[in-house]
């Protein structure tokens, strides 16, 4: 591992982190090292890494393929452990295998074949994640849990919301729209009749395809408790521009057990929000159309 190798996040780094991520990124080979001899795990290549850690393969020392995942953020990573374990019972998210949040280290077992669901048969996704939400909703709910929806999405609005300013964005999303979307979260949030341990980032980058023994195996969660139909909303709404998200909400909604009606409500919520992405990096035109369309 070279300081070559880390260079391609280190923007990304910075970006969440500040400037004082760069002495921490300077530190991950020996931290990597230091745990390796601690675990008794073989490090590999640099793998698919986000904007808050640095994720490794390895191999654990029975032959187990792992990935080690480290953060300058040890809060950040305990959290995400946290929310491992509350799924673990449904055999749907990654085993972890060993945590150590004072050194903001974490290995989970590697989900192989590992393709995004994207990239799966799109006739077989909707049965197959329908399955994944009864297993993963089918969680005991802890006590005491500190997350909800509600502040899920209110951390959402405040954060996407900065960008109404930029002008690509401003010239088709307007203030509005964007107190519409607002409204409709607030109508869906207070009549909530069921709810459940949310995964919170259910979207089709965030699923795994763990084989036939497995199915599809989330990571990255952001456990929250709320509205079941949320965690199926970003996987309908991904859908504008292709069959279209009416379409695929009718699928998914029948697929998953869930009520179409406040699905497809859902998705008039995450679709400005889904524009906004589009709008930002230059997203298929189609798309953004029917995003907008929906959001008005």
């Amino acid at each position: 591992m070279t300081a070559v190798d880390l260079a391609n996040i280190r923007t990304r780094l910075v970006g969440r982190f500040g400037p004082d991520a760069e002495e921490w990124l300077a530190g991950v080979p020996t931290l990597a090292a230091r745990l390796a001899s601690r675990w008794d795990f073989a490090l590999g290549e640099l793998f698919d890494s986000g904007a808050s850690s640095v994720v490794l393969r390895c191999r654990w020392s029975d032959g187990t393929p792992a990935v080690l995942k480290l953060s300058p953020d040890g809060t950040l990573l305990a959290e995400q452990v946290e929310m491992l374990r509350v799924f673990a019972s449904s055999g749907r998210v990654p085993a972890v295998l060993a945590a150590d949040a004072a050194a903001g280290a974490m290995v989970l077992e590697e989900i192989l074949p590992g393709t995004e669901a994207g990239d799966l048969p799109s006739s077989s996704l909707p049965r197959r994640w329908g399955e994944l939400l009864t297993a993963l909703h089918s969680v005991d709910t802890p006590a005491r849990w500190p997350s909800s929806l509600r502040g899920r999405c209110g951390e959402a609005f405040d954060r996407i919301g900065r960008k109404l300013t930029e002008p690509a964005i401003a010239a088709r999303i307007g203030p509005d729209t964007w107190q519409r979307a607002i409204e409709r979260c607030e109508k869906l949030l207070d009549t909530q009749d069921r709810v459940v341990v949310l995964h919170g980032d259910l979207h089709l980058g965030n699923v795994l395809d763990g084989g036939p023994s497995r199915g599809l195996i989330a990571i990255d969660p952001k456990a929250c408790l709320g509205d079941p139909c949320y965690d199926a909303v970003d996987y309908v709404v991904s859908g504008a521009g292709q069959e279209g998200v009416e379409a695929r909400c009718r699928l998914v909604a029948n697929a998953c057990g869930l009520d179409g009606g406040r699905l497809y409500a859902w998705s008039r919520v995450i679709a400005p929000m889904f524009a906004i992405a589009y709008l930002t990096s230059g997203g298929p035109a189609r798309a953004i159309d029917e995003l907008l369309a929906l959001a008005s």
